[in-house]
């Protein structure tokens, strides 16, 4: 009995830290960023570091200014900085990137208390503040330099336009010869990120299959149509968004049927916002809609503890 020790939870802990753990993400998203560079060249590259950049000097001097202990080292800027570059387009204006970096460091992650308290993605939001802040020049995607493309709009602006002509084929959108932002074109990159940070027990699989499986499924109820439903799995940013912004820690619900009901209610809204709304795109904002959900879904799904009220 003397042995015996009393402390405060958690009584059951693990080596791994946010360092370690955003160490990962980065390593996952590494064959991402060179493929996004491959196929978009230098100007992909330039907005990567801008982005990364501003979004660890952000943190850094907000840190600094409040005389807060210095968080840059977690990685976590850097992590958000990275995601949201790949989430624009290649030949997005620099300033603009570094704009977006700022205010999803500062306002969406720092003035809500920095990690872990924070209400929505930082990436996301930035990359949502950008569009609607610069839509002309940061919307849709650049084309691949690579190759030599017959139409200058990406898969979903097509689709968008109730015609199928003029799409890329099915191995030319895996391997991310096709319109679209640095991140979320080659299809192949992305898996290969979602099977390390599967293996490193970073995320579970299930979120990312449910909400890709959502729109498939319902994409496949609304057209009718088999190839068209493959189309909008491939297209736009459903497989980055799904693998690296619906699995963050943060702002999804940490219950395991709380993670599938998250997923569920992103891939419904994609849909919703892609077949009867204005923007092609939908990803960001059911993302971003179902952070807010986050904390219902959570107190819906928490178990009860033994012994506790019902």
């Amino acid at each position: 009995m003397n042995k015996l020790v009393v402390s405060s939870s958690p009584h059951i802990r693990t080596d791994s830290t946010t360092r370690r753990i955003m160490l990962d993400v980065l390593i996952a998203l590494l064959p991402t960023a060179v493929a996004g560079t491959v196929i978009f060249g230098i100007k992909a590259l330039w907005v990567m570091l801008v982005c990364v950049g501003f979004s660890v000097l952000s943190e850094f001097l907000f840190n600094l200014i409040t005389k807060h202990t210095q968080t840059v080292g977690d990685l976590s800027a850097a992590v958000t900085g990275l995601i949201l570059a790949l989430n624009l387009r290649a030949d997005a204006p620099l300033w603009q990137c570094a704009v977006g970096a700022v205010f999803a460091i500062i306002v969406v992650k720092c003035l809500f208390g920095g990690l872990g308290c924070n209400f929505a993605n930082p990436a996301v939001t930035g990359r949502i503040f950008i569009m609607i802040c610069f839509a002309t020049t940061v919307g849709g995607g650049m084309m691949p330099t690579v190759v030599d493309l017959a139409s200058s709009a990406t898969p979903l602006e097509i689709m968008k336009g109730d015609t199928v002509n003029g799409l890329p084929s099915l191995p030319d959108m895996m391997l991310g010869l096709r319109g679209g932002a640095i991140g979320e074109v080659c299809a192949i990159a992305i898996l290969l990120g979602f099977a390390y940070l599967v293996y490193r027990g970073v995320i579970h699989f299930e979120t990312p299959l449910i909400f890709i499986g959502t729109v498939f499924v319902l994409s496949l109820i609304i057209s009718s149509d088999l190839t068209l439903s493959l189309y909008h799995v491939f297209s736009g940013g459903l497989l980055f968004g799904a693998v690296f912004m619906a699995t963050d820690y943060v702002t999804t619900p940490i219950t395991r049927s709380g993670k599938m009901i998250f997923a569920f209610g992103c891939g419904l809204i994609t849909v919703l916002i892609r077949f009867f709304g204005t923007y092609p795109e939908g990803v960001s904002f059911s993302i971003l809609l179902m952070n807010i959900l986050s904390p219902y879904i959570e107190k819906w799904t928490a178990k009860k503890p033994l012994g506790g009220k019902k």
